[in-house]
């Protein structure tokens, strides 16, 4: 009987002892952090606290949200960085000029984009006043600054360098600067080759900044298929057919956006940076909508004009009844739909995906090396 009972003891230790490492393990995934730089495809709602028109705070933007109100994501309802969250086991970012990010909510992370700016300090000149990138990097390292004072330096070192990071640059410098105009200042300076180059330059800079400021997992992402969304269609296409000319922008800019990333990841000696192919994840629906379940791919849910494509989504816009058949959500944006789907291949995607790993391999490895 004594035995017995010694036996039955020592089970329900080795079950207490496997439920605490389970819970261990769960909230050591859960405590990676997250940070988010870029436009307004990851904006979670910065651009809510500035003087600007790049705004996505009234109805019916958030139509779709958990809490049916605008959040400032230009989207129905979850936007790509949430979709990220939710796979990392974590709650979503909050904007970094959110009043509510302090305390251990500053240990989630933080989203610094904003809608509107680019790789150049001259994109999106017309919003006036946004998060311009090198402001993003600032702000980065402010956080770290309050993070530091919260936690210790060794600590908060350890939360950066384990970070997942997101960044999303490079479709406003070619739709709100290069081609914003026809004639633009930087279109007269730059054949388009050329200036392709010269952002390609830029952003390598940029990246090596986030590097040296500590982030050691960095997803970049391409642009989209910039002549395929709704607002292209509307002001350049007759027959619904692509914009040639966004096109061959988006196919010079993301191969050259790899070839630069893995020359970044070969002078660093490790895979850092991740490139990630919006262009062929968004080509995948605009293509083929119908295999994902999309009843169309070329006009938005919310807008005006052709393709819905005019204007900003307003509460006078056009509206659809059922924004999951839409693969578009306003005529830049992808649904929020579109986007768990997108998400969903940078979690299982192919290396012609995710470049050299998808995120289920990294989350993998990282768990801790």
């Amino acid at each position: 009987m004594a035995s017995s009972l010694v036996l039955s003891g020592l089970v329900m230790t080795i079950f207490g002892l496997v439920v605490a490492l389970s819970n261990l393990t769960t909230q050591t995934e859960a405590a990676r952090a997250f940070f988010v730089f870029g436009d307004s495809l990851v904006d979670n709602g910065n651009n809510n606290y500035l003087a600007t028109t790049a705004r996505a705070d009234s109805y019916p933007y958030g139509i779709d949200y958990p809490t049916r109100r605008p959040t400032g994501r230009f989207s129905n309802g979850l936007n790509i960085p949430d979709f990220l969250s939710k796979q990392l086991g974590a709650e979503s970012t909050l904007p970094y000029l959110s009043p509510q990010l302090n305390g251990q909510r500053l240990l989630v992370g933080a989203n610094f984009a904003s809608a509107g700016i680019g790789i150049l300090n001259d994109t999106g000149i017309q919003f006036v006043n946004i998060i311009r990138i090198f402001r993003q990097l600032e702000y980065f390292q402010e956080y770290q600054q309050r993070v530091t004072a919260l936690v210790g330096a060794a600590r908060a070192k350890q939360l950066v360098n384990q970070a997942l990071v997101l960044i999303t640059l490079g479709g406003n410098d070619f739709v709100n600067n290069y081609y914003l105009v026809p004639f633009s200042a930087r279109s007269r300076q730059y054949s388009l080759p050329d200036y392709v180059k010269y952002l390609i330059s830029e952003y390598r800079k940029i990246l090596q900044k986030l590097y040296d400021l500590g982030a050691r997992r960095v997803l970049v992402t391409g642009t989209g298929p910039l002549g395929c969304v709704p607002a292209e269609l509307a002001l350049r296409s007759r027959n619904g057919e692509c914009s040639p000319e966004l096109q061959r922008a988006a196919s010079l800019f993301n191969p050259q956006l790899t070839q630069m990333l893995k020359g970044l990841n070969s002078q660093i000696g490790s895979d850092v940076f991740i490139g990630v192919n919006t262009q062929l994840m968004s080509n995948d629906f605009i293509s083929n909508p119908r295999a994902y379940g999309f009843i169309t791919s070329k006009v938005a849910c919310c807008g005006q004009g052709p393709y819905n494509g005019i204007g900003l989504c307003t509460a006078a816009s056009n509206l659809c009844p059922n924004r999951d058949v839409y693969a578009f959500w306003d005529p830049f944006h992808p649904s929020e739909r579109a986007n768990g789907i997108i998400v969903q291949q940078f979690m299982t995607g192919s290396t012609e995906y995710m470049y050299p790993m998808n995120l289920s391999t990294i989350m993998a490895l990282d768990s801790w090396t």
